[in-house]
């Protein structure tokens, strides 16, 4: 049916390429967008003024010798009508045009009997000849697969997934209009890095011919960052991608942009309190409301969010003291729970685990504050508890949604730590961090009490209620 379809389409630029009328020009005639002229439609109409609008035609109902079709741009809709006696080449075009084709018209704006907001068509002119048929408005797209793959014609046949993606922009637009007004500076940093660090999570590796070299793309923007703050800048963030060559759910990509910025002289309680202004600013800009839903739950961002201590939550819903359980003690818990950990886990993997039983009973928002050291190994102990690290969770809708931490900067801590993830990765974990001497060397030239954060898109695919595949142009997806 396609291929028919396409066929006939390729005889109908043949004729118009015979007629010598080049079906793709590079120049284009437009003194109005669609939604300028219709707000100044009165106007323009009453002084008969020759309009010029450009678009895909969208709509095509034939009446003979007048056609009324629906000429479409990314501001709106408006109604041509296309009368015989206007065109000497109406008949032509009636054969050889189709919807999807990209054309400009010029004639004055008028209304139908019926009241409809129009433009008459005086000139003509063609820009882009379709060959293949654009999905319909009304139908769109059913199959979810095809959506992701092909997702220019996603947003050809819905302007719901259209407005989703105009929101996206607003939610980036917004953290960063909010961070440059509180004196944040922003930065761009490399993607490729001889040590991917930053992130418990497993890298993409590339080759650099230049070099010579095996590079990683980068699973977070943490440690380029802190090494600016040991360069003498004090508030700084970042906006960029990142790559975890990790498994594909509803709130996973391996390839997604991210946010994180790093502030000299506070530390975590002080970025607890900016944080929960920014998220609401932030939120309130892109959807125009604090309160969102997400998998049929409500979620109040406007309440104060209280702070949810982590080994207080964790031995109330598991039912184990993470300052007294064994590693066994852990292991059998995850095992009766269904869990089926690897019995190598480590002790902080398999805390992590048993949590995820945790995250989920956390609609409303809420700080998860003070983990055990041994998940994070970038944050700064809790003086009074060193078992312990000062950082924080942002959680909602039962995921997490954004982490923060007063900053580990004891060189020597911070190498003794690494020495422990190094050990984890000789037992077979892909995720444990790396031993990065270049970072280290920076850490031992000073770097000022800092206080981290980041958040990545997750966020706003919760804010929208989709999966995050469903918030992006171009997912990865398997080759068919």
């Amino acid at each position: 049916m396609i291929d028919s379809l396409i066929e006939e389409r390729k005889k109908k630029l043949k004729n118009i390429k015979d007629r010598g009328i080049d079906p793709y020009p590079a120049e284009a005639k437009r003194t109005h967008t669609i939604a300028e002229a219709l707000d100044s439609f009165n106007k323009l109409s009453k002084a008969k003024k020759k309009v010029y609008l450009v678009g895909r035609i969208r709509g095509w109902r034939d009446q003979g010798g007048v056609i009324f079709g629906d000429l479409k741009d990314e501001s709106g809709t408006i109604q041509l009508v296309f009368k015989k006696e206007n065109l000497k080449t109406f008949y032509f075009w009636k054969n050889n045009l189709d919807l999807g084709d990209f054309v400009e018209v010029g004639g004055p704006l008028f209304k139908t009997k019926k009241g409809q907001e129009s433009l008459e068509v005086i000139s003509f002119k063609l820009l882009v000849k379709s060959l293949r048929p654009v999905p319909s408005e009304f139908y769109g797209l059913a199959d979810v697969e095809t959506k992701l793959r092909k997702r220019y014609l996603d947003l050809l046949s819905s302007e719901d997934v259209k407005a989703i993606f105009i929101k996206k922009s607003v939610f980036w637009q917004s953290f960063r209009r909010e961070l440059i007004n509180n004196g944040f500076l922003e930065v761009e940093t490399p993607v490729l890095e001889s040590i991917p660090g930053g992130a418990d999570a497993e890298p993409f590796v590339t080759h650099h011919n230049a070099l010579n070299e095996d590079f990683y793309l980068r699973i977070a923007l943490e440690i380029s960052l802190k090494k600016l703050m040991v360069g003498g800048y004090e508030k700084v963030f970042e906006i960029g991608r990142v790559f975890r060559n990790e498994g594909i759910d509803a709130e996973h990509l391996q390839d997604y942009t991210a946010l994180e910025f790093y502030w000299a002289y506070v530390d975590y309680n002080d970025l607890m309190k900016f944080i929960e202004r920014l998220y609401k600013l932030v939120i309130k800009g892109t959807v125009g409301t604090l309160t969102t839903n997400f998998k049929g739950q409500k979620i109040n961002w406007g309440k104060k969010w209280p702070k949810v201590d982590y080994y207080s939550i964790f031995k109330e819903k598991i039912g184990l003291d993470l300052n007294k359980a064994t590693d066994q003690e852990l292991l059998d818990k995850a095992l009766s729970m269904g869990l089926e950990p690897d019995r190598s886990l480590s002790r902080g993997r398999l805390v992590d685990l048993l949590f995820k039983k945790v995250r989920h009973t956390l609609v409303q928002p809420c700080f998860l504050i003070n983990p055990p050291a041994d998940i994070e190994p970038l944050a700064k102990r809790i003086n009074s508890e060193p078992g312990k690290v000062a950082r924080f969770q942002v959680v909602a809708g039962g995921t997490e949604l954004g982490k923060g931490f007063s900053e580990a900067n004891d060189p020597m801590d911070q190498r003794t730590r690494f020495e422990e993830q190094m050990k984890l990765r000789d037992q077979g974990d892909k995720e444990a961090q790396r031993l990065d001497e270049d970072f280290l060397e920076a850490l031992e030239y000073g770097m000022p009490p800092t206080a981290g954060f980041g958040v990545s898109e997750r966020l706003f695919a919760v804010l929208m209620d989709k999966p995050i595949r469903e918030t992006v142009f171009f997912p990865s997806m398997r080759n068919k």
